[in-house]
């Protein structure tokens, strides 16, 4: 991992007030709408935190939002359903996601753990937590495809703990036999240039950026996905 990704010695207060007064909505399970609002169209279901919300920008500006563009630009019937919460953990990710899970899901892209490895949660905590997210998806909707994007934890925690951290998702994925994107914020963490001055979450060009990572990991996804 880059020395420069994420400062978060110096931004771990201010991340957690920009985060905090949001924080309460975990619990309610809340999805913005997709622009594609036809109920029919295959779902591509984007469940993470701040950085799927879109915080601090117009979430029409937010990564799942620009995947929205694309998906239309291409052709697809797909619709985006952005169930991004502001301050998610990956156990309050758990504790939400069958609620998201009683709809349709197509694809289901899990983009959870920033928070866990912000906070010095365990590993072996976060691991469990996304399983178990994992499970729940392949129990509801066997069909559907999934995408696990990874994360990085904050070079201040140490290198035993960033270490572990990083481990989760290569080895998630190849236990259970999903698709993954090795960083969500490959060539954005750390950059002035494309994050708020929060120093963490990404500007609209940032997402971006972000985009233009998620949409080729996505694109095979689409024609294996049900209903597509």
């Amino acid at each position: 991992m880059e020395a420069r990704f994420f400062t978060f010695a110096k931004l771990t207060v201010r991340l957690f007030s920009a985060i905090g007064l949001l924080a309460s909505l975990a619990a309610s399970g809340f999805a913005a709408p997709a622009a594609t609002d036809d109920p029919r169209a295959p779902a591509v279901l984007f469940f993470g935190d701040s950085l799927t919300a879109g915080y601090g920008i117009d979430p029409d500006r937010a990564y799942p939002a620009l995947i929205q563009e694309r998906l239309e630009a291409a052709g697809l019937p797909h619709r985006v359903i952005n169930a991004g919460l502001s301050g998610e953990t990956t156990a309050a990710g758990l504790r939400r996601v069958d609620w998201i899970l009683r709809q349709p899901v197509a694809v289901f892209v899990l983009a959870l753990g920033g928070n866990d490895g912000l906070r010095g949660i365990p590993p072996e905590v976060t691991r469990r937590n996304l399983e178990g997210i994992i499970e729940r998806v392949r129990s509801t909707h066997p069909e559907a495809r999934i995408l696990l994007a990874g994360m990085q934890a904050p070079p201040n925690m140490g290198p035993d703990f960033t270490r572990d951290f990083a481990a989760i998702f290569p080895e998630l994925a190849h236990n259970h036999e999903v698709d993954l994107l090795p960083f969500l914020l490959e060539g954005v963490g750390g950059n002035p240039d494309l994050n708020l001055p929060d120093g963490v979450h990404p500007t609209p060009k940032g997402h971006r950026v972000i985009a233009d990572l998620v949409w080729p990991a996505l694109q095979p996804l689409l024609s294996k996905s049900p209903e597509s």
